[in-house]
């Protein structure tokens, strides 16, 4: 359950607590931004497994054991609930919320369930008088570390992002223009798994859905994101923004390697040939569309 109470394993949490490079301490607001900042540094935002034919379900338990024990990240569902499991062992006060990233049309309900949210109580300093934090590994090209979650402009180098109550006591998070999504409300009751199965089956299976066509990693850091769409090799960073295609299936894989830390030791070689001609003929259909 995304939801669930159940303990991670003892095993997961130690190998998950290495590959971040932490040591377990009391929850304090340093500690708590210090685990999501490696967290976005090291298990990048992911949807490969779609295309090698993994299939994941978005049970945390599952994820976290992954994240622990391969190269692996994943999206939103993965990531956050795998990131909650590991907090909530540490004594921190998590709580699980229902999300939707929308586009430029705004929040709509039809994507309701598509983003799984956390937020972290108990932690007031200057910045969250209340103490509440929003914590977000899963939105890929968003946040390097927590934010407080207080009303109005938020910089974490480089994209300006922007937080706003919602009038149904939700909350709205504004993208900076140069990042891959415009926007995400998120609910402030808690969230059970039911909330999110029918939008991973629609994202992660539908022929429509862009994470099934494009095969795409993301990696954030202190000044920007690694990004990799298909056949094209980007950065986002406070110089700008700079494009690369590789072509190539060797410097294909070993970017992904170099870059992102997805060796994807775990995947079959037919796994990989599966995700590579995919990216191929994927970026062959594109090249073919005509021009809008």
């Amino acid at each position: 359950m995304i939801a669930s109470t159940a303990p991670i394993d003892p095993a997961v949490r130690q190998a998950y607590l290495a590959r971040l490079g932490v040591e377990p301490e009391p929850p304090s607001v340093a500690a708590l931004h210090d685990v999501v900042r490696r967290h976005a540094e090291r298990v990048p935002y992911e949807t490969l497994w779609i295309q090698s034919g993994a299939g994941w379900d978005i049970d945390p338990h599952a994820a976290a054991a992954r994240i622990a024990h391969t190269s692996r990240g994943g999206y939103c569902y993965h990531l956050n609930g795998a990131l909650g499991l590991l907090l909530r062992s540490l004594g921190y006060d998590v709580r699980v919320h229902v999300g939707g990233v929308h586009g430029p049309e705004g929040p709509n309900p039809a994507v309701r369930g598509n983003h799984l949210v956390l937020t972290v109580a108990g932690l007031p300093d200057d910045r969250a008088p209340d103490g509440t934090w929003y914590v977000d590994a899963g939105l890929g090209d968003a946040l390097h570390g927590p934010l407080p979650l207080v009303a109005g402009p938020h910089a974490q180098a480089p994209f300006a992002l922007t937080l706003d109550p919602t009038d149904e006591g939700g909350w709205h998070l504004t993208h900076d223009p140069s990042g891959g999504f415009r926007g995400m409300t998120w609910t402030s009751g808690p969230a059970r798994a039911a909330d999110f199965e029918a939008q991973h089956r629609q994202l992660s299976t539908s022929p429509e859905s862009g994470f099934v066509r494009v095969a795409m990693a993301e990696r954030r850091d202190a000044t920007g994101v690694d990004v990799i769409r298909g056949l094209v090799l980007s950065r986002i960073g406070v110089d700008g923004r700079t494009d690369e295609p590789v072509a190539d299936r060797a410097a294909w894989f070993g970017l992904l390697a170099e870059r992102f830390g997805l060796t994807l030791d775990d995947v079959p070689d037919e796994g990989r040939d599966r995700l590579w001609a995919h990216v191929v003929a994927e970026h062959r259909r594109r090249e073919a569309a005509p021009s809008s």
